[in-house]
């Protein structure tokens, strides 16, 4: 194919990424080719970046999976030509997992970034199914903005399926940063009370702003006291402990630490934010309370349209919480979210 494309590739964890030309093979029949209009960079690029987290994909690999693009080539002559998310899981869509609509478990799967070269690119080549397509976006919307939508908000969405939120559930987010924001935001679509709880006053006045009807700075505090906090506001708020749903999307021992010890009877737990370090707890407390905790990932494709509509209604608020920059940028973005230094979700724009 005629195409030119260059991409940022991890050569060797621990170094700058490299731009350089990147090949394109031809196409298979299942196959698009999507030419990206932004990346959004995630904790998990910097983790296959600095070496803690190791890649399916032999180096080198071009990172980046939140991507919103254009399909330029596909079999499917209808995709052409349209905008699409590329969702961060592409599920096989054959297999039983994927029939029972549990595609984001599908062990076929692939994810870019990870399984096969990713976003931080021109252009990108990835299964077709499994693309979600944009042409029901308002006019005027920036396209680039919804490149989160591939992970941050669709797995704080699946989330929020997984735990059945409904209408008067009282939810805890532990972590008000990137997928947390965006699971508040939700569970207050949903009608749920919600707490944020974070280490970072900034965090917590962002999702103060979007709903959260609580927040608490957890910065060097016990958990049982968090605990004692955030049982007292959901009991003032008359909401039974089978309604409460703890998600925990910090990723960190710490919050997991956290959000297992605020579980009471019948309560939801699910786990949303990744840390490869052990925490030690009791698992008799699930026993003792019959408590439920899910694990979850990603989310599959057909679950987007329902978040989107969400999005289209103005009740999930994208632009607060991102921050546009050209994709030449990339290394300098990844060396400010190592030093903990951004304050948005960075999205990277290959074109500028």
């Amino acid at each position: 194919m005629a195409t030119e494309a260059s991409a940022w590739f991890l050569e060797q964890v621990g170094q700058p990424l490299v731009h350089r030309a990147l090949a394109l093979p031809d196409l298979k029949v299942d196959d698009a080719l999507v030419e990206v209009l932004a990346c959004g960079l995630c904790h998990t690029d910097l983790g296959y970046a600095d070496g803690s987290v190791r890649p399916n994909h032999a180096l080198p690999l071009v990172l980046g999976h939140e991507a919103v693009g254009i399909v330029r080539e596909a079999s499917d002559a209808t995709l052409v030509g349209k905008p699409v998310i590329v969702p961060a899981v592409l599920p096989c869509g054959r297999c039983a997992l994927c029939q029972s609509g549990r595609g984001n478990a599908c062990t076929a799967q692939k994810m870019p970034g990870n399984d096969i070269h990713g976003g931080f690119a021109t252009h990108m080549i990835v299964p077709a199914a499994p693309l979600v397509r944009l042409d029901a976006a308002p006019p005027g919307t920036d396209l680039r903005l919804l490149s989160v939508v591939a992970d941050a908000v669709s797995t704080a969405w699946q989330a929020t399926l997984r735990a059945q939120v409904r209408p008067g559930d009282a939810v805890v987010v532990i972590g008000a940063g990137g997928v947390g924001a965006f699971v508040t935001q939700i569970a207050k679509a949903l009608d749920a009370q919600v707490i944020c709880c974070d280490v970072r006053d900034d965090k917590l006045a962002q999702v103060a702003a979007v709903g959260a009807d609580l927040t608490i700075n957890v910065r060097g505090k016990n958990p049982r006291d968090v605990r004692k906090e955030v049982h007292g506001a959901f009991a003032s708020w008359g909401v039974p402990s089978l309604n409460w749903r703890i998600f925990e999307c910090s990723g960190t021992p710490d919050g997991q630490t956290l959000a297992f010890t605020l579980l009471a009877r019948a309560a939801t737990l699910v786990q949303v934010g990744f840390s490869a370090k052990p925490v030690e707890l009791r698992f008799s407390n699930l026993m003792a309370f019959d408590a439920t905790v899910h694990g979850t990932w990603g989310c599959p494709p057909e679950a987007y349209p329902d978040v989107l509509k969400l999005i289209w209604q103005g009740k999930i608020q994208l632009a607060p919480f991102c921050e546009l920059a050209p994709m030449s940028q990339l290394n300098q973005a990844l060396t400010d979210m190592a030093a903990h230094n951004l304050e948005k979700r960075m999205i990277l724009d290959p074109r500028a």
